[in-house]
């Protein structure tokens, strides 16, 4: 859309508006004018926001003012994220400097010591890596998603890219947990973000502090032979007694809790709210993906800061598959032994080809069904459901999807008129948008807003759903819940009232 075709659009907006206060109904309150004002602003910005995703007679929409627009407007929480790949790569590389640690020049890992890298590779310091300018690009293209699509280069399936970047960083990640707390902060703030709900880390525990392999095999073989939630109950009971009745077990918990509370110093004020999801990583063995859950359960249910417990890494990886009934049966098991605890599962993050198809006809249904799901991540695979409808139908009662339009499309492919928010948008399924990883994706909230806006056009009233359901479906308690949602009603009437002035002015 060319600026004369905007102008013209904003003059049809401007017209309209004074046709609008032109026929309203003179009032002499304070109050009554105030409210006529607060309308004139909303419709003002509605109409705006309509005249952007309208498309012009080349089929196009004009993503540069949207991008404008979606910066400026307030967007609520984002509360699908982790901590570690919100972090961007830059900083984890400032990270490892003030750590004296060093970049391996043969793969581009961490290496904490030059005796680690051996010839005939030799220990980059930061400056040195910077200075290699090439060196410094491809880090970038292992560490995150940068420069994938737009040029040729050796690489490895999507999905294998995104998740293997965790590796690369995964020993910086958890060094300067406050600093990184305050740049995801501080980074909201200027987006107009009120609250994150960050993925931040499992609570550390291992199993091999009270077991040796050959009964954890044991424990294993135990758990992935049962076939019902009374013999996983049977097995999860001897485990819960073997790991609680360890002081160390104890001692654990309170550790992350008190590591949690250090990350958070000074990072709630009055314009933003952080709170935190502990979890545990879905591809390892069943005995360490219990305890981490357990102690994640345990950790949540005595910190006001943890406010869920999740379930993380590719949902495709072998492992994923075989145990996946098995870990929603873990949740069932501590759900009924913590009820107090918030659960949000990433489930469907699946599409045709990636795994069998019987592996897309269930999981969805068992994260609801058997975890006592809240709120499900991602969401993708629900075409393919069995039951989908009946499925459809719980979550309209109140269990919101996370929509990360960003990595549905990188990770799966999944984008457009393939990606199933067209579903939950027909049949009514509360949503909330979401980043998921943004260092990963090198994205924002602002740019999933654009995307959802250029390729769906909801309507400005469903924006601000949006928005309003990332603090409704938080896990938040109710009294910060009304502390937030009254931060963002003051924040939408300056918003809605600086966009009305600009109409006005620029017609």
């Amino acid at each position: 859309m060319t600026t004369s075709v905007l102008n013209i659009r904003l003059v049809g907006v401007a017209l309209f508006l004074s046709a609008f206060l032109s026929g309203c109904t003179v009032t002499h309150t304070a109050k009554d004018k105030s409210e006529r004002s607060k309308n004139h602003n909303y419709l003002a910005t509605e109409a705006f926001y309509h005249a952007l995703v309208t498309k012009d007679e080349e089929q196009q929409i004009d993503i540069a003012n949207l991008n404008l627009f979606m910066t400026r407007m307030p967007k609520g929480g984002d509360i699908h994220h982790h901590f570690s790949g919100t972090i961007y790569v830059e900083t984890y590389l400032d990270w490892v400097a003030k750590k004296g640690w060093f970049i391996n020049s043969c793969d581009l890992t961490i290496a904490k010591t030059t005796a680690e890298v051996k010839q005939p590779c030799s220990a980059f310091t930061i400056d040195e890596l910077r200075n290699n300018f090439e060196r410094y690009r491809k880090l970038l293209t292992l560490w995150s998603d940068k420069d994938f699509s737009n040029h040729y280069h050796e690489q490895p399936a999507p999905d294998t890219n995104f998740f293997s970047t965790f590796g690369y960083f995964d020993p910086i990640s958890n060094q300067y947990p406050n600093e990184g707390m305050t740049i995801i902060k501080n980074r909201a703030i200027a987006e107009n973000v009120a609250y994150i709900e960050t993925m931040y880390e499992p609570t550390g525990l291992k199993y091999r502090d009270w077991m040796n392999e050959s009964t954890q095999q044991d424990f294993t073989k135990r758990l992935r032979a049962t076939t019902s939630q009374a013999e996983v109950d049977t097995v999860l009971t001897e485990l819960t007694e073997l790991f609680t009745q360890q002081a160390s077990f104890s001692a654990g918990v309170d550790h992350f809790v008190a590591r949690v509370k250090a990350a958070h110093h000074n990072i709630d004020n009055e314009h933003f709210t952080m709170r935190y999801q502990t979890f545990t990583v879905r591809v390892q063995n069943p005995v360490q993906v219990y305890l981490e859950l357990l102690s994640g359960f345990a950790a949540t249910s005595q910190s006001p800061l943890l406010v869920g417990v999740n379930i993380v890494a590719p949902e495709n990886h072998h492992v994923s598959m075989r145990d996946y009934t098995l870990h929603m049966r873990m949740y069932h098991y501590l759900s009924r032994r913590y009820p107090g605890v918030n659960r949000a599962l990433h489930a469907g993050e699946l599409t045709l080809g990636m795994v069998r198809p019987e592996g897309l006809l269930f999981h969805i249904e068992q994260a609801i069904d058997i975890a006592g799901a809240q709120r499900i991540g991602h969401g993708i695979d629900i075409p393919y459901e069995t039951n989908a409808l009946s499925i459809i139908e719980k979550m309209k009662r109140g269990i919101a999807v996370e929509i990360n339009l960003t990595s549905n499309e990188f990770i799966l492919g999944v984008a457009g008129k393939a990606h199933p928010y067209l579903i939950y948008q027909e049949f009514g399924v509360p949503m909330v948008i979401s980043t998921d990883d943004s260092g990963v994706s090198r994205n924002n909230l602002t740019n999933e807003y654009v995307l959802l806006a250029s390729r769906y056009q909801p309507s400005y009233a469903q924006l601000k759903e949006y928005v309003y359901n990332s603090i409704k479906f938080s896990f938040m308690s109710e009294p910060d819940k009304q502390q937030v949602i009254k931060r963002i009603d003051k924040q939408f009437l300056k918003f809605e009232a600086d966009v009305a002035d600009w109409v006005l002015q620029n017609q």
